[in-house]
């Protein structure tokens, strides 16, 4: 691969070596109050299109021109658009700082246009999220939530109510990989999913990619949500938090050394059980629910070329029911990264990445007393390099070694509980990548992103292995010592998209990505659980595949104001995983012979249109979807709608600022009932009613539908204080949307049959925060 590598430079670098010569101007782009490293602002010579270049995630950028005087636009959303002339006579370094539009104004029409890549970047299937629209967007108990605004995206389904897992183009929501800087995040929920373990105040930059994945990322099918941690205020101390009705946080931010290093810390937590304990009722009183977080971050900058960056993220759920039952879960994650620049034109980023997912539950009764835990952790180191070849070429390529802990379930018991003690052997294994990939401008109008990744998963010993057949019985059984390949998978991935631009405001683009993931989530239930099971590719278990083609339309308007976008896409899915019916997962040390393997596809159109700037903002986006599975042992080898299956899925936002206290702001979101299994008979045996179920997934829940409202008033401006108050109601009109729907014999109606529905939230839930804010 290191041969390949080398080869492929040396011919770009012979084939950019011809013609006018050319010099390199480099730097980084900042936030002028902060000192904040801005991801992806765009830079670029006016009236040069094919000049344009973004910020990596470190602010730094690098392209060549030819000698010459020049006018240099810097624009990032939010921030004032920067002009500078320079003179091109040889390389340079120029560090620039921008400003937060920090007052209310009008929609500007001038020469300097703000920026459109939508329309002349090759990448498909991207979303950039900005923090201040993410802010302003209501959520349940005024908790701002990443999560739940990114299920408002074309081609992003939420899972349910109370539930923050979402789905991407038809893909399961293990098969979506979440970064909180490079760690991965198993478990993105807290509270059963009614809120994610991200903090909105300590989050710089959140991109979402559904199609036309990077070469640089993998692992997974679906998507990839890459976020990103605030490196901390390097001019000032800054103190800012809020106080909710079931939550408060508070984030302290300042320089180490001005100008060269600053930290962040944040944390965030519930107060619900201070009101149990409070409770007068006897059945509640003494429980304990509450989750918290903890993010951390800092940097220092050596000089212009090195850089050292270290974070961290630690999470916590507990939830107790007086002294009969407990359960608690957790993320803990840890990023060391290294910054260095070799010269003008490349730069590098090296990695130590740790992340640990673990569940405990716990039974307290005398009788049956029982603690059954489980985790996942991971240990990843990865290099990661940018060069900025010229003649139109931006090459990114490196490696990373990842090692999997699995310990898939403990249950340890006392001696009067009737339960027996039981261990599930720990499972090692290595995922090993090698990428390259290259952006090509080969003109003004065509532009190509293509790349390869080799990815490869090694399962490791110590233990004893099984192979099992479709009924899953043993077919061999062997032990292998620490260390000893058990099995291995090499998988060659391929990245391709392109972007034709027909004018200024108008673009065609096509993409086509494999995608392959080892890691795989065994779930019986419809929506994320904490005591959900994770097993690596195996014996048994194969890579499951992805193969994804889109094409699209993108169109802006109004000097780039407006931005739309139409994709269409088909994706085809190989070794798909579901589990047999009444599958035993929890601490099976045979949790393999309950599954059964098939195929999968998923097609649809997604239409956007978006406003970004102005008093008035937000977007409309709709997807019209079909999502299928096809298992032998199900359905009869027939394909059948996924359970995450969705035909038609609709949301609308839109935040207005009214002046410069006032921001108002709503979404309401439509979509089709889930893909749900109804029973098709019942028969009785001793009194009891047993109920049969033959076409897995053949209904549809009801449609669920909800409107959210949200205002924030801004507080008088003062020197070294600000204040704000943030309302908001969600699920204004009291609508029942449907969570689980179950079935029972009559109680009033002699031998017939009665579905009953359950709603999370059956009335309109009104929240407040007051926010502040010390410089």
């Amino acid at each position: 691969m290191y041969k390949f590598l080398l080869l492929f430079l040396f011919l770009i670098s012979a084939l950019t070596g011809f013609g006018q010569k050319k010099y390199t101007i480099s730097g980084t782009i900042r936030d002028k109050e902060t000192g904040e490293q801005l991801i992806g602002a765009t830079v670029r010579i006016k009236d040069v299109p094919a000049s344009a270049t973004a910020t990596n995630n470190y602010g730094f950028y690098s392209f060549s021109a030819p000698a010459g005087d020049y006018t240099l636009i810097v624009t990032y959303i939010g921030y004032e658009t920067l002009s500078r002339q320079i003179s091109v006579h040889q390389n340079q370094v120029l560090n620039i700082a921008i400003s937060y539009k920090s007052d209310l104004k009008e929609v500007v029409i001038s020469t300097n246009k703000p920026n459109n890549d939508q329309v002349r970047s090759p990448q498909m299937g991207v979303e950039k999220l900005n923090m201040a629209q993410i802010n302003n967007v209501p959520v349940l108990m005024g908790e701002k939530d990443i999560l739940k605004t990114i299920s408002l995206l074309p081609g992003v389904k939420s899972a349910g109510e109370g539930n923050t897992g979402f789905y991407v183009r038809g893909g399961a929501s293990d098969q979506n990989l979440i970064q909180l800087d490079e760690a991965t995040v198993y478990n993105a929920s807290h509270l059963f999913g009614f809120f994610s373990t991200f903090n909105s105040d300590a989050i710089k930059d959140v991109s979402l990619y559904k199609g036309g994945m990077p070469a640089e990322y993998g692992g997974r099918l679906s998507s990839v949500l890459d976020i990103k941690m605030n490196d901390g205020n390097n001019q000032k101390f800054t103190v800012q938090g809020g106080l909710g009705l079931i939550s408060s946080r508070i984030k302290v931010e300042g320089p180490l050394v001005k100008d060269k290093g600053s930290f962040m810390v944040s944390a965030r937590r519930t107060y619900i059980d201070f009101f149990l304990k409070a409770s007068s009722d006897s059945a509640i009183k003494g429980s304990t629910l509450y989750f918290y977080d903890l993010n951390a971050k800092a940097n220092y900058h050596f000089n212009d070329r090195n850089a050292i960056y270290l974070s961290g993220y630690f999470g916590k759920d507990v939830l107790a029911l007086k002294n009969t039952f407990g359960t608690n879960w957790g993320n803990s994650t840890g990023t060391v990264r290294f910054n260095h620049l070799f010269n003008d034109r490349l730069f590098s980023n090296t990695s130590i990445v740790f992340s640990n997912y673990n569940y405990v539950v716990q039974s307290f009764s005398s009788d049956n007393n029982f603690k059954a835990t489980s985790q996942i952790t991971d240990v990843n180191l990865k290099e990661d390099l940018q060069y900025a070849v010229g003649g139109g070429h931006a090459l990114k390529f490196g490696i990373n070694v990842l090692h999997h802990t699995i310990a898939p379930g403990d249950i340890t018991t006392s001696q009067t509980s009737s339960f027996n003690s039981r261990s599930v052997e720990r499972r090692f294994g290595y995922e090993n990548a090698a990428y390259l990939s290259d952006e090509w401008k080969l003109s003004d109008q065509f532009t190509v992103l293509y790349g390869l990744r080799l990815s490869g998963m090694f399962l490791l010993g110590p233990g004893t292995f099984k192979t099992y057949d479709a009924a899953g019985n043993t077919l061999t059984s062997n032990t292998y010592g620490s260390g000893s390949i058990v099995k291995n998978y090499f998988n060659l991935e391929p990245r391709f998209s392109a972007s034709y631009t027909l004018n200024e405001e108008n673009s065609i683009k096509a993409s086509y990505n494999r995608n392959t993931q080892n890691i795989h989530l065994l779930s019986n239930s419809t929506s994320s659980s904490p005591t959900d099971l994770y097993v690596m590719s195996s014996n048994n278990i194969k890579p499951e595949i992805a193969d994804q083609v889109s094409t699209g339309y993108f169109r802006n308007f109004s000097e780039n104001t407006y931005e739309f976008s139409a994709e269409v896409y088909y994706k085809w899915l190989q070794n798909q995983i579901d589990y047999k019916d009444g599958a035993q997962l929890i601490a099976n040390q045979d949790v393999e012979s309950q599954l059964t393997f098939g195929s999968g596809r998923a097609y649809g159109l997604e239409l956007f249109l978006k406003k970004k700037y102005g008093r008035f903002n937000g977007w409309v986006g709709y997807t019209l979807s079909r999502t299928e599975r096809k298992f032998a042992a199900i359905n009869n080898g027939s394909y059948y709608p996924a359970r995450q299956d969705r035909t038609h899925d609709l949301s609308v936002v839109g935040i207005y600022q009214l002046n410069k206290r006032w921001t108002f702001s709503g979404s309401f979101i439509y979509g089709t009932g889930n893909a749900v299994t109804y029973p098709t008979g019942k028969y009785n045996i001793g009194g009891l009613t047993t109920f049969s179920y033959s076409e897995r997934n053949g209904y549809r829940q009801p449609a669920t539908n909800r409107l959210d409202l949200g205002a924030t008033l801004e507080g008088k401006e003062h020197k070294s204080y600000h204040s704000s108050w943030t309302f908001g109601i969600y699920n204004v009109y009291g609508y029942h949307n449907p969570y689980i729907i179950t079935f029972r014999d009559s109680k009033t109606v002699p031998n017939t049959t009665e579905a009953v529905e359950t709603s999370i939230f059956g009335t309109a839930i009104p929240s407040v925060t007051w926010n502040f804010k010390f410089n």
